[in-house]
């Protein structure tokens, strides 16, 4: 994999908390498998960015390389690779979706006063 394409994918999932590579755009997803992540991730009122490897075939490639995953949609929340389509409808249906956000959350640094 070209890691010009591998640090782009590292950099979009460390920058944004949830990321979806996805075939089309939230608005007009361009299959049935990433309008179904799209609806669960609306459903649940979770922000994400959606990332459509249609308008680029290094970046659709380079994310299943990058995972180690052969299909796309994939999610990414904080960093990590949560799944495809079929794991992210199980993990919705157990309810193991709508905490793993609050899970994954990164603490925050404390901020303190000048001389405390």
């Amino acid at each position: 994999m070209d890691s010009t394409v591998q640090d782009r994918i590292r950099q979009q999932i460390t920058d944004t908390p949830v990321v979806l590579f996805m075939k089309g755009t939230p608005v007009f997803p361009q299959c049935g498998f990433s309008a179904a992540v799209v609806q669960i991730l609306s459903h649940l009122g979770v922000k994400f960015k959606g990332v459509d490897v249609l308008a680029a075939p290094s970046v659709r490639q380079g994310v299943k390389e990058f995972s180690n995953w052969p299909t796309v949609p994939q999610l990414y929340v904080q960093g990590e690779f949560v799944g495809g389509c079929d794991i992210v409808r199980e993990m919705f249906e157990t309810g193991e979706l709508k905490q793993l956000p609050r899970r994954k959350r990164r603490p925050r640094p404390r901020l303190t006063p000048a001389g405390d």
